[in-house]
C-alpha cells in the first residue's frame, strides 16, 4: 500500500503506476463520493452520452442519404486521392 499527502492546496497526488494503468493525463477530472469507507474518486467521461436523435444530421449534409456501399467508396477514394503516389 502507498501513501500519499493532502498539500495545503487540498491536492492529492495519485501514484505514477496508477496513473499509468488507467491512462489518466493531466486535465482528466474525476468525480468526488463521500462514502462511509472514505472518499471516491470516478474519472468523468469526456463527453456527455447522446442521443441518435440529438446528433442525427449534426454534419451539415443536405444532400440525399448516401448508403454504406457510396459511403465505403468516397472514403476509398479520399485515402487513394491523399496517398497514392505517381
Amino acid at each position: 500500500m502507498e501513501t500519499t499527502k493532502l498539500s495545503s492546496k487540498g491536492q492529492v497526488i495519485l501514484p505514477k503506476h496508477i496513473r499509468t494503468a488507467h491512462k489518466w493525463r493531466p486535465g482528466v477530472e474525476f468525480s468526488v463520493e463521500d462514502t462511509p469507507d472514505g472518499v471516491l474518486l470516478r474519472p468523468l467521461k469526456p463527453f456527455k452520452p447522446s442521443r441518435l436523435e440529438d446528433v442525427i444530421g449534426c454534419a451539415g449534409y443536405t444532400g440525399p442519404a448516401k448508403t454504406i456501399e457510396e459511403m465505403d467508396a468516397a472514403i476509398a477514394a479520399g485515402i487513394k486521392a491523399t496517398y497514392d503516389r505517381d
